[in-house]
């Protein structure tokens, strides 16, 4: 595109390709597209397309020829899983988003969003974390090989822009949850891991829960549904090179969360901490000024969210993620 292109609001007649239309970001941004009128949304599972088979890519991107990509998929996990398997973590990302660009880019695909993470950023960097800090410093080890597939990610986008003038776009959210989510004991993170834990502590009538670390750490959260949401506006309202953090903006104590949790679920036992167990990093806090300034802001706030979900968790106990 040679000529200035400005944001407008995208055709819902065109196709649009959500990547990871399964997942947690992916899905609620499937909801969110057809809740706004978008009549030509497709999609793929992992069995229907390996995103890591570059010539399966290409040939779906050139019978589909979709106007629009949401980039939403991913190998995800949680530290565990990151600090065991950096080989996949890294490779298939690389893999996954690199033929899906490439793709995108072959068969003119005008508008493209590409999704990363907050852990893209420095490890030490100050609080709340600006866009400008990427590539700043160190990354946190344990996830360091995801971290560096988002961010080629983010490379590859401003890579197609100066080259081809694309106007495409990258997006990093904050903690997510919701609809969706992943439950399991051993892959979930915080926030699911609590609803399952306390709801599971009701069910059993125990009488305490106990919790690792102090409960002091900060985290921010923000439900998957105003994440959609943002991605849509932004596609809609924003060209730039930059990456734009989404999140609330505001951050609260793993203590905190604990009790609205209970509350949501229901549980009046004792809430205790296991101070001999980590904390992890004191405080993660995106610094969403980029996106307010755009226009855009949270709606769906933190207690409300988490008693959604728990009805979600609690009505597809048989066939979430185990």
């Amino acid at each position: 595109m040679t000529e200035t292109f400005i944001p407008s609001p995208l055709d819902r007649a065109s196709k649009f390709y959500v990547a990871g239309h399964r997942g947690l970001v992916g899905s609620a941004i499937w909801r969110k597209l057809e809740s706004e009128g978008f009549d030509n949304v497709v999609g793929r599972t992992s069995a229907e397309l390996d995103l890591k088979n570059r010539e399966s890519v290409f040939q779906f991107f050139e019978q589909e020829k979709p106007r629009y990509v949401a980039l939403a998929a991913a190998k995800v996990g949680g530290i565990l899983a990151n600090n065991t398997f950096p080989v996949d973590f890294l490779s298939e990302n690389l893999r996954i988003q690199t033929n899906v660009i490439d793709a995108a880019l072959k068969h003119g695909v005008e508008r493209l969003l590409f999704l990363g993470s907050s852990c893209i950023y420095p490890k030490l960097a100050p609080q709340p974390l600006k866009e400008e800090y990427l590539l700043t410093g160190h990354l946190e080890p344990t996830n360091d090989a995801y971290a560096i597939a988002k961010i080629a990610g983010i490379l590859q986008v401003q890579a197609v822009r100066r080259q081809y003038g694309m106007p495409w776009i990258s997006a990093m959210p904050t903690n997510l949850y919701g609809p969706g989510d992943n439950f399991s004991p051993t892959g979930s993170h915080v926030l699911p891991a609590l609803i399952r834990r306390y709801e599971e502590a009701r069910l059993a009538g125990a009488p305490s829960v106990t919790n690792w670390g102090t409960g002091s750490p900060l985290r921010e959260f923000l439900h998957v549904d105003d994440m959609a949401d943002a991605c849509l506006y932004l596609l809609e309202n924003y060209d730039g090179p930059e990456q734009v953090n989404v999140g609330v903006g505001e951050d609260v104590s793993i203590k905190d969360l604990a009790h609205m949790v209970a509350d949501a679920v229901g549980y009046t036992g004792a809430i205790e901490w296991d101070t001999t167990k980590p904390d992890g990093t004191p405080r993660k806090l995106m610094d969403v000024s980029k996106l307010s300034a755009l226009g855009w802001k949270a709606g769906i706030q933190l207690e409300d969210g988490i008693r959604s979900t728990v009805a979600w968790f609690r009505e597809h106990q048989d066939d979430f993620r185990k």
